[in-house]
């Protein structure tokens, strides 16, 4: 039993001094080569990616990237992707499944950027390619929600093999905001919003959205991060090594058969749990 309740633990998935995918790719990853750009338009620096190594394995390494501070949030858009940050995640993961490299990627995003802008430029089409290319890769692929997954604009990034969750993680279809707002008009329900959405590690290990949580510090990843990159990093190599049973359509199969198992294990809605 978490010692948190659901809207703490939103508030510690959105703390800015966790661990970001930068972090993580600077603790856990050698050689680490940035390649920036869509090849169509241009650069979004709200999604890292390029290729490194993973205890001396080549892998393609892909995550949402937040700023530490003003600067660099107004930079990375406060982690809200462009459609040129989804081509580009779509042009690594076709490199990487060209040249047999395994897929690793950091989820913490609010949510895809819904400017009017990014859908003049096909927000939505970005995001659907990037899950139709990712759900069929025949490499192994593997996400970790290390923040806060909001919407489609999390899941382009997590249609993975194995889905984990840092401990105080969230991961929802829309912010509790949002949902507060949608569901009673009232955007100062938010708090009461966390807990019906069921958006927390635990809830969805439960219903079989996530694979696996990931524990960290007692007050959290952004309190001790050398705790947290040794966590993931122990999470990486089993999961790594449990996939590489699979070959080719195998794991594109694997994969499709999970989502669709997706849920089965949640109490239908409005309904709680005894």
């Amino acid at each position: 039993m978490s010692r948190y309740t659901p809207e703490e633990k939103v508030k510690i998935a959105r703390d800015p001094g966790r661990p970001g995918t930068a972090d993580f790719i600077a603790a856990l990853f050698t050689d680490f080569f940035e390649q920036r750009g869509d090849r169509l338009r241009g650069e979004d620096p709200s999604i890292l990616g390029g290729i490194a190594r993973f205890h001396d394995r080549p892998v393609t390494v892909i995550g949402h990237r937040k700023g530490k501070d003003l600067e660099e949030n107004l930079r990375c858009n406060f982690g809200m992707p462009s459609p040129e940050g989804y081509r580009k995640a779509q042009r690594l993961m076709r490199q990487a499944e060209k040249f047999g490299r395994p897929v690793i990627t950091f989820v913490d995003t609010p949510g895809a950027y819904p400017g009017k802008e990014a859908e003049e430029r096909g927000q939505g089409e970005a995001i659907a390619q990037c899950l139709a290319l990712m759900s069929a890769l025949e490499v192994p692929t593997i996400a970790i929600v290390t923040g806060e997954g909001g919407s489609g604009g999390a899941l382009a990034l997590a249609a993975a093999n194995r889905v984990l969750m840092l401990e105080h993680a969230v991961y929802s279809v829309l912010s509790p905001e949002g949902f507060a707002s949608i569901l009673w008009k009232d955007a100062s329900r938010a708090g009461e919003a966390c807990g019906v959405m069921k958006l927390t590690a635990q809830d969805l290990r439960r219903g079989g959205i996530v694979q696996g949580v990931l524990r960290e510090p007692e007050e959290g990843a952004h309190t001790n991060w050398e705790a947290a990159f040794r966590t993931v990093d122990a999470a990486l190599v089993k999961e790594l090594a449990a996939l590489d049973k699979l070959r080719g359509p195998a794991l594109a199969r694997q994969r499709y058969e999970m989502f669709r198992a997706m849920g089965q294990g949640l109490p239908p809605a409005g309904r709680e749990e005894p």
